[in-house]
């Protein structure tokens, strides 16, 4: 007979697993949001800070991106587009956003695409990125962050 065919042992021993598991997601979020959310306010004023200091020479103070941003460069690339509700940054899931930020556009972007988004995974740390998405949804429109968070 096996060891854990004793009800109370196999009932202690699920307890334990979910008890170990809850302080896994504890651990991996203290203050009980997920990565990225945009009613983080710790998290969103980090990332306005961190988005002022990494992102903003690109894609503007105020999230407005470069001029003309759907208009390609000579090389091919797509100028630094808008954060705000007026972009596209909306129209894609969290994980997307994530990866593109850290491994930067070349490594995301499908062949044919020319991105010129560098990487931020040497210069930022999981977190931060996810405190700068945060910081960037939560200027969002209600209807759009709800249309973001479905992708």
């Amino acid at each position: 007979m096996s060891k854990l065919s004793n009800p109370g042992k196999l009932a202690l021993v699920i307890v334990a697993a979910a008890l170990v598991f809850g302080m896994a997601s504890w651990i991996l979020a203290p203050d009980g949001h997920k990565p990225g959310d945009p009613g983080n306010t710790v998290a969103v004023a980090a990332g306005s800070q961190l988005y002022a200091e990494h992102c903003a020479v690109c894609h503007g103070e105020n999230l407005e991106g470069e001029s003309d941003w759907k208009i390609a460069h000579e090389d091919g690339s797509l100028p630094a587009p808008p954060h705000d509700q007026s972009g596209h940054t909306w129209h894609h899931g969290d994980e997307l956003l994530f990866n593109y930020t850290k491994k930067g556009g070349a490594a995301i972007v499908p062949e044919g695409f020319k991105s010129a988004m560098p990487g931020f995974g040497d210069a930022l740390s999981d977190r931060e990125i996810w405190d700068i998405l945060a910081f960037i949804k939560s200027t969002w429109p209600t209807d759009i962050r709800i249309a973001q968070a479905a992708r």
